[in-house]
């Protein structure tokens, strides 16, 4: 099919400037590695993972052999009352890779439905201790979790609210953890853990009893990478054991290697109560999230339901979908046979060194990192958000793929990447620079 302008029309495009987009399209036809290609056959190279889901790299023929596989053997079954093989077996391998404790797997179809599935669960899980006065969530500024009705409740993005209502009540947002006396520092900011004190102030507002959880992202990714300062994530775990309140973290950025362990619970050394997964668990191949609990959280719902009573009201037609687990067992055995962990652990060092070498630029004004990701600032124009939209575009033409989030672009390669790869980035980026910084 060949796109032309009425070709287009019918599709509204989500998070997408629709009208812009149409007047200069940008296709991708086919996927291979660290590169995506355009119709006409250009090479883009892919410093974002797609949407941070794309890991082990594009079109991987492991992946998309299993899914066959289990397509021509059992596309579907129903997930309620019944169940097949591979669910079993994926929440197994998965819990091999998550924190100690956390071992009771519920799976979703996005990371939006893991963050509303999460915010279910904790108003359950006080629910049937007899504390359903525990209604009130906690989020943070800056914050991204999703754009279900609960994540978009959650979010601390203005324009993912502004326009959809007042959502759901009782959510309280505590302060981001930018601090201008950070700016352009790599790895932990020293600065900064006094700010995880906003949630006990909360605490003596609203009342210690009506707060049910409190959901963070370890590394803020959507909002351009705000990585916790150094003590940020250990302090909201104490405040949280200390007045009984559920530690959620959603990890579906920077889960699966980004920071260098499995999950960044693990590399920040602090274990939530309830983690939200997606994005790389398939590796994008197919649709998939997942919440993961800890042992106490499971046996509080589960233990207070009568003998075959059904204990937690939900799921969805889709929870485990027997393509989608096909999908995530061969993405696990990817990471294990190819060590994308430990690759994405050795490339880090080099992958922030060179994206730290942007922070000269003028229109530049902050760079951070942790791991394999990393958010670069642009000095604003007159239109929000125009800045760092003008500059993907740019890098896109120029052959390179980076996701953009107002004025700031977020660089996350595939864990495939090589040194010869991020040198290719950095190239196109100062390419892109030198030419804006120009006019």
């Amino acid at each position: 099919m060949r796109l032309d302008y009425q070709s287009m029309e019918n599709l509204w495009m989500p998070f997408t400037s629709n009208r812009d987009f149409k007047s200069d399209p940008r296709i991708i036809a086919r996927a291979e590695g660290v590169y995506l290609y355009t119709p006409e056959g250009s090479a883009i190279i892919d410093a974002s993972s797609g949407l941070f889901c794309c890991a082990a790299g594009h079109s991987r023929p492991e992946i998309a052999e299993a899914v066959h596989r289990q397509l021509a053997k059992l596309a579907y079954t129903a997930p309620f009352q019944m169940g097949h093989e591979l669910s079993f077996e994926l929440a197994s391998q998965l819990v091999e890779l998550t924190p100690e404790g956390m071992n009771r797997v519920f799976f979703v179809n996005s990371g939006s439905e893991s963050i509303d599935t999460a915010i279910k669960i904790a108003l359950a899980y006080h629910y049937v201790r007899g504390e359903g006065q525990r209604q009130r969530l906690v989020s943070r500024e800056r914050a991204y979790h999703g754009v279900n009705i609960g994540g978009t409740s959650l979010s601390g993005m203005v324009k993912n609210r502004q326009a959809f209502g007042l959502g759901m009540s009782g959510v309280a947002h505590i302060r981001h953890t930018w601090l201008a006396e950070n700016r352009y520092h790599r790895d932990q900011p020293a600065d900064g853990a006094h700010l995880a004190d906003d949630l006990e102030r909360i605490v003596h507002n609203v009342g210690p009893d009506s707060i049910a959880a409190c959901f963070v992202e370890p590394i803020a990714g959507s909002t351009g990478c705000l990585v916790p300062p150094v003590g940020y994530l250990e302090r909201l775990r104490e405040i949280c054991d200390k007045y009984g309140i559920l530690l959620v973290f959603d990890e579906v950025i920077c889960g699966f290697g980004r920071t260098g362990e499995p999950f960044g619970s693990q590399t920040f050394g602090v274990t939530p109560d309830i983690m939200t997964l997606a994005k790389a668990l398939t590796n994008a191949a197919q649709p998939m999230g997942a919440i993961v609990v800890g042992q106490h959280v499971y046996d509080t719902i589960v233990d207070a339901a009568p003998e075959r009573a059904i204990e937690l009201f939900h799921g969805y037609t889709y929870s485990g979908h027997p393509a989608a687990c096909a999908a995530g067992l061969a993405t696990i055995k990817i990471f294990r046979d190819e060590q994308l962990f430990e690759r994405g652990k050795s490339l880090a060092g080099y992958f922030q060194e060179s994206i730290f070498s942007l922070q000269n630029y003028d229109i530049v004004t902050d760079v951070r990192g942790y791991g394999m990701i990393a958010g670069v600032d642009f000095a604003p124009g007159d239109v929000p958000g125009s800045v760092g939209m003008s500059i993907q575009k740019k890098l896109f033409h120029s052959g390179l793929h980076v996701k953009s989030t107002g004025d700031a672009i977020i660089v996350a390669p595939p864990l495939i990447s090589t040194e010869a790869h991020i040198d290719e980035m950095l190239t196109k980026l100062r390419q892109v620079l030198d030419s804006v910084s120009a006019n």
